[in-house]
């Protein structure tokens, strides 16, 4: 079962990303927050301190025109919160993989996080 505050902390981090609010989503990060990025079944990203994540989250921030991550279901798993996502996002400009500014992206996946301390101590995002 996931506790009310858990889900609380993952709900303000969701509601801080879809704002592009930097700040409001570093508030809630464990100092040595970890972050692990796999796209199409193969690791491609890792981050480690709030620093780094910052900087992760500012540069992603201005690659989206608008961005919405909406989790459609939690399950506790261990010490870690799985939460299938649905995303979708305008690219505001264009990136290497091919997309275009303006063009859409949508994707399905899951995100599973770990808190400690009361704060975000793990982010994995699968799509």
């Amino acid at each position: 079962m996931i506790s009310k505050e858990t889900k609380e902390i993952i709900d303000n981090y969701v509601e801080a990303y879809n704002s592009f609010d930097v700040e409001g989503i570093v508030k809630l990060l464990h100092k040595d927050i970890l972050f692990r990025n796999f796209s199409n079944g193969e690791y491609n990203m890792e981050t480690r301190g709030v620093k780094d994540f910052r900087e992760l989250a500012e540069k992603s921030s201005k690659i989206f025109s608008s961005r919405r991550l909406e989790i459609i279901d939690y399950s506790a798993e261990d010490d870690k919160v799985e939460a299938q996502i649905d995303y979708e996002g305008i690219v505001a400009v264009d990136l290497p993989n091919g997309l275009k500014k303006g063009d859409s992206m949508q994707l399905k996946g899951k995100s599973v996080f770990r808190i400690e301390e009361g704060k975000i101590a793990l982010i994995e995002d699968y799509s």
